[in-house]
This record gives structure tokens, C-alpha cells and sequence, in this order.
């Protein structure tokens, strides 16, 4: 069962031309975001190096969700460009640009030109926790076993 939620979107001028965010498919959970980029200067992202990139766009979340910016599974498999703070949050209080932190870990450089789709977003519910102070955590078979205790 999906649940429809409306978010109010705003493209800056220099997104002028560029499509808004579009689920691909019937069921996609992201939506992909397009690079800003100048279209006579495409973006060249060096092996090792990470850029941040305009998308033009501004949104306006309900409050108690989020958006999530995640990479795209072709960029990161074919180049090794991927989100570098993956999954980057977007709050429901923010109202300026949502830019997309990419890093390439492939061999070459690689462009990034204009209406390039870069990243996915995934609209989210968030639960906000109440943190309530305790003398000591209740016992658990696994216990204080972190990275690798359960197994490889």
C-alpha cells in the first residue's frame, strides 16, 4: 500500500528548462533528481573527488517527514559515483536548495552535464524519539557485541 503525500516544490531560475523530479516507474520509491549544472559547462567530477550539485529545486515538506537523497544504483555500478553522505536529509523545516553530494570513486573522471539524473529522493514518515535516562539498559543475548558479533 503506498501513501500519497503532497510536497510543494519551487525550481530557481537556474533550473529553468529542467523537468522536476519524476518517479520512474509505477512503484519507484525515489524520485530522480536532475543535475543544475551550466549546460555549456558540464561539471567534470575527478577520480577521488567529491562536488556538490545544484539541483534548482526547493521544497516544502509536511512536518513529520523527510526527504532522503540516496544514490542511484546504474551511477554508482557503471562509474562509481555515488552519494558521499548517503542517505543525505532533507528536514521539513529546510527551505533552501536541495544540492546532492556526489563523490567518484571510479578510475576517470566523470561529467556531469545538464538534466543528468543523479541522485534519487524518497519522501519519508519520521518518528522523533523521546530519550529518557535510565541507570542501565535491559540485559539482551547479544549484550555489547558490535561490527561482526552475530557473524560474518
Amino acid at each position: 500500500m503506498s501513501v500519497t503525500v503532497k510536497v510543494d516544490v519551487c525550481q530557481l531560475p537556474h533550473g529553468e528548462g529542467l523537468a522536476l523530479p519524476a518517479y520512474q516507474s509505477a512503484d519507484a520509491a525515489g524520485l530522480d533528481l536532475l543535475a543544475a549544472v551550466p549546460a555549456d559547462t558540464p561539471l567534470i567530477l575527478p577520480p577521488g573527488k567529491f562536488a556538490m550539485v545544484p539541483t534548482a529545486l526547493t521544497i516544502a515538506l509536511p512536518s513529520g517527514y523527510e526527504a532522503q537523497v540516496r544514490p542511484r544504483s546504474g551511477l554508482a555500478a557503471k562509474h562509481g559515483v555515488t552519494v558521499l553522505n548517503s542517505p543525505g536529509t532533507v528536514d521539513a523545516d529546510y527551505r533552501g536548495e536541495i544540492n546532492v553530494l556526489l563523490i567518484n570513486h571510479g578510475d576517470t573522471p566523470f561529467p556531469i552535464k545538464r538534466g543528468e539524473r543523479i541522485a534519487q529522493m524518497v519522501i519519508a514518515p519520521v518518528v522523533q524519539a523521546e530519550l529518557v535516562p535510565v541507570a542501565s539498559l535491559t540485559a539482551t543475548g547479544r549484550g555489547s557485541g558490535g561490527f561482526g558479533s552475530t557473524g560474518r
